[in-house]
């Protein structure tokens, strides 16, 4: 196996265990804010941003936590077959269904960077025109040429109205690790079907 692909998936995998290891204690924030919740709704007056601060960070949990639970072999499959293959035919089915994934991962990339490039105030028709004018104003003219390019960031329509770029980034980071991990995945099953355990 080169060692360039030894060096990225221990370099991925690491990235990832950390950050699963960190979003893996987001379950209890979460258990925290809907005991919040239910406590001000009993007792007091309701909170406005227990929902939506549940909702986003349940997103958070399930985003950031799904490459360390492909890392791990933890996410779910569908076992009619597999449990009885080879460790190299699952290899092999493996390294040709990992390319079904990256086209999702792609496509749901291509959506989370359109999405967060609205979030941030950007209406016209190619978020990329977006970035490369955000990335070019912050290294000209530092953060006052980035909050020139960003317009009227969107806000949720409700009484509490946080802004939604924060959770929409999340998302975008998310997706890259599981991109990335996937590509891990793929370069670990290339080992396999050789003989090699990465």
């Amino acid at each position: 196996m080169p060692s360039f692909m030894r060096a990225y998936v221990n370099g991925v995998d690491r990235v990832n265990r950390v950050l699963g290891r960190i979003a893996m204690y987001l379950i209890f924030v979460l258990i925290g804010i809907l005991l919040w919740s239910s406590i001000s709704k009993t007792f007091f007056l309701p909170s406005l941003w227990t929902l939506e601060m549940a909702q986003f960070t349940m997103v958070a949990y399930y985003i950031l936590g799904g490459p360390y639970s492909i890392q791990l072999g933890a996410n779910v499959r569908m076992d009619l077959f597999y449990g009885e293959w080879s460790p190299r035919t699952r290899a092999w089915v493996d390294a040709f269904t990992i390319f079904f994934l990256l086209y999702f991962l792609f496509v749901l990339l291509r959506g989370a960077l359109g999405s967060m490039a609205y979030s941030l105030g950007y209406f016209g028709m190619t978020p990329s025109e977006f970035y490369a004018n955000l990335v070019s104003a912050t290294f000209s003219d530092g953060l006052s040429g980035a909050a020139e390019v960003i317009g009227r960031m969107e806000r949720s329509p409700t009484a509490w109205r946080p802004y939604l770029w924060p959770i929409k980034l999340v998302m975008c980071i998310g997706i890259v690790m599981m991109i990335l991990q996937a590509v891990a995945e793929f370069f670990r099953d290339i080992g396999r079907i050789r003989g090699e355990e990465i």
